[in-house]
């Protein structure tokens, strides 16, 4: 396995549009400042960046 990537949602979906709330869920978080552990590949680094002003991230 390469990088890890922790992921955290931290700003609600509301008022976005829905390919952006399809991409949270995409990632994997249900709840609002719930995180997840992902690989750190081009996909996913692609969802971060359509989503980066909602979500924190840290490499682990």
């Amino acid at each position: 396995m390469g990088k890890m990537l922790k992921i955290t949602w931290d700003r609600s979906t509301i008022g976005q549009v829905k390919s952006q709330r399809a991409t949270i869920r995409s990632l994997g978080l249900k709840k609002l400042n719930q995180t997840v552990i992902k690989e750190d590949t081009p996909q996913i680094r692609g969802m971060i960046s359509r989503v980066r002003h909602l979500v924190t991230v840290e490499e682990v």
